[in-house]
């Protein structure tokens, strides 16, 4: 937001991707996961790849939000977070089964016991339980927990997972073609897999989010949860406490719940959707870190994408532009704005996609579509106007 920098924390990630420029891409410098060769079977019809996300401040949140309600299980989410921005990426190269996780907790001892490492790990679990249903299958191989007062003030929940996967079975973003239409999946309401209403959050934004919509109460009380150096005047600004309500869908939920609704995986859905439909899906984009903007660092260099039937904003975005008082561009840019997937495809497989999600209780309409142009660009039509990037 046009408080982001001030807080020490960017969008587009700039600094990163400078600092990455000179790495090799992979295989396939558009795809949406990066690729290498098979160093770990030595068969060149399969590839490798290894991808690394987590929660990033969303725990911030699920520390506020136990103590200030006792709720331990709060945590089970930001397990679920940290895998579902590995596992959702990954989707978008198309694996869904035989995948391996290690976890990486960081904490603070002296404030995150060890009942909290319980359930994050017993949540990881319980998240693969319930996906091996659905039959993608993920092994959880543990990982590193280091106990690191000195680096981080509450705690860091990341992870990696890997696949190993044929190459004639991957998305690369390489067919996304003028002529083809974008089927968006919702990230909110309350799918068949879920156990309640999901604000469609996810996990990008939280800097934002938490310090525009919760007040000074947490700054006064919680001084561990931001960076001392930061300027008081844009920290923890908003009105809302973790346990107000907001009406929602017809129920009053507290604003706590909405900020920290587990990110939703798309597994289910992806994995029926690949099975069935794969020669014809041409691209897969997932609206994380930069989100309805992220599709401009993956579609080809002739197209522009052009999203004029996106979802209503779920509430929760409302709420964090009425608090910050960003701009359309900016909430575009930052969020996913309720739709966190992206399916470029053809517009006949496309009622077949959106019968599929459907069938998982995952709300998916064609969003947009993409035409043809002398270089790539992106023009979002906003409830309030035009937005180009």
């Amino acid at each position: 937001m046009s408080l982001y920098n001030e807080r020490g924390v960017s969008a587009q990630k700039e600094d990163v991707h400078n600092a990455i420029k000179k790495l090799d891409a992979g295989l396939y410098a558009k795809a949406f996961c990066k690729m290498y060769p098979d160093f770990l079977g030595g068969d060149n019809n399969y590839v490798n790849i290894m991808h690394a996300d987590g929660a990033g401040t969303k725990s911030i949140l699920a520390y506020l939000y136990w103590k200030e309600t006792g709720d331990i299980s709060v945590w089970k989410g930001i397990a679920q977070d940290a895998i579902v921005m590995n596992l959702d990426d990954l989707l978008c190269v198309g694996v869904y089964d035989g995948l391996v996780f290690n976890s990486t907790i960081d904490r603070n001892k002296k404030r995150i016991p060890g009942e909290v490492l319980e359930q994050v790990i017993n949540g990881s679990q319980e998240l693969f339980d319930t996906l091996r249903a659905f039959g993608v299958n993920i092994q959880y191989l543990g990982g590193e927990t280091a106990d690191v007062g000195d680096v981080v003030r509450t705690i860091a929940v990341n992870g990696t997972m890997t696949a190993r996967w044929p190459k004639e079975k991957i998305i690369t973003n390489e067919k996304i073609k003028a002529g083809d239409v974008i089927v968006g999946l919702a990230g909110f309401g309350t799918c068949s897999y879920e156990n309640e209403y999901n604000s469609g959050l996810g996990s990008n934004g939280l800097t934002s989010a938490r310090h525009d919509v919760l007040n000074k109460y947490y700054a006064e009380n919680f001084p561990e949860t931001f960076e001392p150096s930061l300027n008081h005047d844009v920290v923890y600004i908003g009105k809302y406490r973790m346990t107000d309500t907001v009406k929602t869908e017809g129920n009053y939920i507290s604003v706590g719940k909405l900020l920290l609704s587990p990110t939703r995986t798309f597994a289910p859905v992806l994995k029926t959707m690949l099975e069935h439909h794969f020669e014809d899906i041409h691209g897969l984009i997932h609206c994380s870190g930069g989100g309805q903007t992220k599709c401009l660092k993956y579609i080809p260099e002739n197209v522009k994408v052009i999203k004029d039937n996106l979802f209503t904003p779920p509430v929760i975005f409302d709420i964090i532009q009425d608090a910050s008082q960003a701009d359309a561009r900016e909430m575009y840019q930052v969020f996913n704005m309720g739709c966190r997937m992206e399916i470029y495809t053809s517009e006949k497989t496309a009622e077949d996609i959106i019968s599929i999600a459907s069938q998982f209780g995952v709300e998916a309409r064609i969003i947009g579509r993409v035409e043809h142009a002398h270089e790539k660009s992106l023009e979002i039509h906003a409830q309030n106007g035009l937005i180009l990037f």
